[in-house]
């Protein structure tokens, strides 16, 4: 009998549906930066409205150069001791093929690059709500520049990078909990105890200044999260990636319901802040656990992060630290909410063969995933707080307190959100002509 002949597994061929889905899922994430942007305008007082959306618009600018000169290559080159990657051959994006794959997929590798350049834009942005009001323009520019090259590329190549130390562990992470959210969420948390709090806190109301802003900064977020989420799967050939897009809707949907019957039950109404925040918390918290958990399990995952959430935005006012815009209370704490959760309702039938406690796993990825959350927190805290301290002791990081009370908008940026100067506009245009018979001089024009 003549032996029998082995094939060799078929390698990856360019796949164009894969790319054109990767492609369109790299601009969905791109549009949650300037969604964040309003989200986050929205939310402030008129005089930093400006400020506050020019603080994610910037990072567009910066990460993206950042990514192309080094910060690809030290989140997913070479491994080096399971902390950092490089590449030589990325720097600058430099000898790369135009199809060149990404190793072990159907896309190729300048598609993997855009995909995850996305994230990296939006996760420093995350940061720059809790420093509402009072941070210098230059400082946190340079802010930005130190923070990612120290703090993102390397917890990127940790979680994401083959041979990062969590990758290697077996830490789950779909598409950004760790990464992303714990890692912004205690960045915020590290500057603002180094910073102080604002002018007037709380004292002042500080209420937001356009809630219709906020609402649609929070749809735009929605939207572009389905990129976010279902394209961490990097193609759409096995049905991960449905379930992660199915999922990111449900937990979604179940946050902002559970959100608003706390806010109802502790504060007797339902609100659109809080119908808004309730659906980023639901975003953030299924981040991480969108692929591993069915979608009864994102209702949980989504209803758990909710009322947590809206728990968390109180703490800032008790424990008396200034996070302007509940970065930490949604971030922070709806990613690790979310990270852990995957160690209790990981079902086994998503994107890997591991169970949960409540599926019959025991607890072995609950520690995995613990071991990811803490170790992303601690170190993303006590290096985002250095960062701030040396900036704030050099350049100075905050701007004065006059500049504060009259409007970071003018001090910063010499302008202002809404102009309502404008010849023919505001009383002019609606002022009652005199009558033929009464004295002009008697109108209040």
């Amino acid at each position: 009998m003549a032996p029998a002949i082995t094939l060799a597994a078929e390698a990856p061929k360019l796949s164009a549906a894969n790319t054109g889905f990767m492609l369109i899922c790299s601009a969905l994430v791109l549009i949650m930066t300037p969604g964040l942007a309003f989200f986050y305008g929205g939310m402030v007082r008129v005089k930093s409205t400006l400020n506050m959306l020019m603080m994610s618009f910037i990072s567009m600018g910066i990460v993206t150069i950042l990514w192309v000169l080094y910060g690809f290559s030290l989140a997913f080159g070479t491994d080096k001791g399971s902390f950092i990657g490089w590449t030589s051959d990325w720097v600058g994006l430099s000898n790369i093929g135009l199809t060149e794959l990404w190793d072990g997929y159907t896309i190729p590798v300048f598609v993997f690059m855009v995909f995850q350049l996305m994230f990296a834009i939006i996760t420093p942005a995350l940061i720059s709500g809790a420093l509402a009001d009072r941070v210098k323009f230059t400082a946190w520019s340079l802010f930005i520049t130190l923070w990612a090259t120290v703090v993102y590329f390397p917890v990127a190549h940790w979680v994401w990078g083959a041979g990062g130390w969590a990758f290697e562990l077996g830490v789950i992470d779909f598409a950004g909990g760790t990464a992303v959210h714990i890692n912004a969420g205690a960045a915020a948390l590290g500057v603002i105890l180094v910073i102080g709090k604002r002018v007037g806190f709380k004292k002042d109301p500080m209420r937001p200044h356009s809630l219709p802003l906020v609402m649609l900064g929070s749809g735009l977020l929605w939207f572009g999260w389905f990129g976010f989420n279902a394209g961490s799967w990097l193609g759409n050939d096995d049905g991960v990636g449905a379930l992660m897009f199915v999922n990111t809707q449900i937990a979604t949907a179940a946050a902002m319901l559970a959100w608003l019957l706390y806010e109802k039950i502790r504060h007797g109404a339902f609100t659109t802040l809080g119908a808004a925040s309730g659906a980023v918390a639901g975003l953030v918290a299924i981040t991480p656990s969108g692929g591993a958990v069915s979608p009864l399990g994102a209702i949980a995952v989504g209803a758990i992060a909710g009322v947590l959430c809206a728990m968390a935005v109180g703490l800032k006012y008790k424990l008396n630290y200034d996070d302007s815009l509940d970065v930490v209370g949604v971030h922070l704490v709806g990613g690790v909410i979310g990270s852990l959760l995957i160690g209790l309702f990981a079902s086994g039938h998503g994107q890997s063969t591991v169970e949960g406690l409540f599926y019959g796993g025991g607890l072995t990825q609950f520690w995995k995933q613990c071991a990811g959350v803490f170790a992303v927190l601690g170190y993303s805290l006590v290096v985002s707080a250095i960062l701030a301290f040396v900036i704030d002791k050099t350049l100075g990081m905050r701007v004065t307190e006059d500049e504060e009370i009259a409007g970071i908008d003018q001090a910063e940026h010499a302008e202002t959100a809404y102009d309502f100067s404008g010849a023919g506009g505001g009383a002019a245009r609606t002022a009652v002509p005199a009558p033929a018979d009464t004295d002009a001089k008697k109108v209040d024009a």
